[in-house]
């Protein structure tokens, strides 16, 4: 096997370091050395996988600050620790010397050091004890010095660091985790499989709704599988209907477009970013992708304010599409439902359906990608997917799963402060005659306060029985997870754990969000506090204030 070099000079970004077990022997002299605020360290080159240039990052909420954040190293989540901040030393911004040392401590961790230096060869003799060493670190992170000598009869000192120590004090719970992907605690989150809709009504309808032509529309959650953007290239297919924009490659799956301008005869509109497709499912396993103007959000309606199409409209074959008629404030706003599974009996979807089977047929011969039998269970793998809602704070983007989703709301332009409750509520809001405590998601991930602007939105789940609305800077999309993208998320402290479980790694794993378990989103003692101060608002004796609110 070949000696493992390094200098700070090499072109390979990712110097990969010989550390097998059939080399081991080889590498127990053997020391990685680098600087960090103007000091001299060693590490054992055993446990030393590589040494990158820095990455990017995405920032951990909930983390320990040393944390700089989660990178992804070929595939795999790599937590990256500042060793600066660690040893409360000045800030220094990263060049081109910066790099992130990859040690594996049971899963493997970045270290940033300021430069790495080179390679030695050590003898037991040269190494003296830590103990009267002064230092930006503490004694008790070091397991000795190396004393090397110089030509000018003077030493130089280089401290070895125990790294599995520095992170056994400052992340408590990462001693937790090995290199497998089970968490293995036994405690179901809302992406493993747990049911999200344990405290869901029953009586209330949950539509994600989008406008065509100025008129709204609603499809029930259950059958929307993902939201995308309209992309660059639509394929055409032959002897369709007009409204029967082509199809697409998603997900490793051709999925036809309908226009639904078309599809409703109304007048077509040059497609851009703007426009979307909601994909929803048809009965015997197809999708197909409806194409709109723009989501609007996600609604939370009771089935009494849900009417029957009218008879004289339900006999219409043109409006068989439609289930219900939703009237929202008072009536003044009307979403009609569509339902997914009449979709399935309009001629030109069934058509594009099957022009689009045929041409996967041709493109894959012996395989068929979108029969209709509803008995094929190996048509579609989405069993294993995981369907969520990416929103974004600030540069990180974060997922729930969208059945914990109650709604998605617009944030109004002033929240109702109602006295006596938690500092954490920003306030209150009127969602329907009902009253929504509201709460700052960047406050509660510990991150910075922005201006309210256009882009926020509300975003409502149902948390111990009490609806409960958080900020976010803008809602991206709805997708659609392959199970093999998701891995567990590194636990640096014992809330973010908690909350934040696994990563999705999207994009050619170019791309990391951070996958939020909303049951999670308040502490307990938070919900007893938030659930206590409403009680007594709504009391007779002092519900004045609360009942303006409202």
């Amino acid at each position: 096997m070949r000696d493992p070099v390094l200098t700070p000079e090499r072109d390979d970004d990712r110097a990969l370091l010989d550390a097998d077990d059939t080399d081991a022997a080889g590498h127990d002299n053997q020391f990685v050395t680098f600087s960090v605020a103007g000091e001299m360290f060693a590490v054992p080159m055993g446990p030393v996988q590589e040494i990158i240039r820095m990455p990017e990052v995405a920032r951990l909420p909930l983390a320990p600050a040393v944390l700089d954040g989660l990178a992804n190293l070929r595939g795999r989540v790599l937590p990256i620790i500042n060793l600066r901040r660690l040893f409360h030393c000045e800030h220094l911004a990263h060049d081109d010397a910066t790099r992130a040392v990859v040690i594996n401590l049971g899963q493997p961790l970045g270290f940033v050091v300021d430069r790495v230096a080179s390679v030695l060869s050590v003898e037991p003799h040269e190494i003296e004890p830590a103990t009267a060493i002064q230092s930006i670190v503490e004694a008790d992170y070091l397991t000795g010095v190396i004393k090397r000598p110089r030509s000018d009869g003077g030493h130089d000192l280089l401290m070895t660091l125990d790294f599995a120590r520095l992170v056994e004090n400052h992340f408590a719970s990462v001693k937790r985790l090995g290199t497998d992907d089970s968490r293995g605690t036994g405690e179901p989150d809302a992406f493993s499989g747990a049911d999200a809709d344990d405290g869901e009504d029953s009586d209330e309808l949950r539509l994600v709704s989008f406008s065509v032509a100025g008129q709204e529309y609603g499809i029930d959650i259950a059958d929307v599988q993902e939201i995308v953007q309209v992309p660059e290239r639509i394929t055409a297919l032959p002897n369709v209907a007009h409204h029967v924009l082509g199809m697409i490659s998603l997900r490793q799956r051709l999925l036809p477009l309908v226009s639904l301008r078309g599809l409703f005869s109304l007048p077509e509109e040059a497609l851009s970013e703007h426009h979307r497709i909601v994909v929803v499912s048809l009965p015997g396993g197809g999708q197909v992708g409806l194409v709109t103007d723009a989501v609007k959000e996600v609604l939370g309606i009771p089935r009494n304010q849900a009417d029957a199409m009218p008879s004289i409209l339900a006999e219409d074959s043109r409006m068989q599409e439609f289930s219900s008629i939703c009237r929202l404030e008072g009536g003044k706003r009307l979403v009609s439902i569509i339902a997914t599974d009449r979709l399935l009996g309009l001629s030109d979807i069934r058509d594009a359906l099957s022009a689009t089977a045929s041409q996967a047929s041709t493109d894959q011969p012996g395989k068929t990608a979108m029969r209709q039998d509803s008995h094929d269970t190996d048509l579609d793998s989405t069993d294993d997917d995981t369907q969520a809602v990416i929103f974004r704070l600030g540069a990180e983007e974060f997922a729930v799963p969208i059945m914990s989703v109650q709604e998605i709301v617009r944030v109004p332009e002033v929240l109702t402060r109602v006295p006596k409750t938690p500092d954490f509520i920003e306030g209150v809001i009127n969602l329907r005659g009902t009253v929504l405590p509201v709460i700052d998601q960047r406050t509660r991930l510990g991150l910075p306060a922005i201006e309210r602007n256009d882009g926020q939105r509300i975003m409502v789940y149902l948390l111990g029985g009490t609806r409960t609305g958080f900020i976010v800077d803008s809602v991206a999309e709805v997708l659609r997870i392959p199970r093999q993208q998701i891995a567990p998320a590194p636990e640096m402290s014992q809330e973010q754990s908690r909350l934040i479980r696994h990563v999705a790694k999207l994009d050619g794993d170019q791309r990391l969000v951070m996958m939020l378990d909303p049951n999670h989103l308040l502490q307990g003692r938070e919900m007893q506090a938030m659930n206590r101060a409403f009680d007594e608002a709504d009391a007779p004796q002092g519900g004045s204030d609360f009942a303006r609110a409202a």
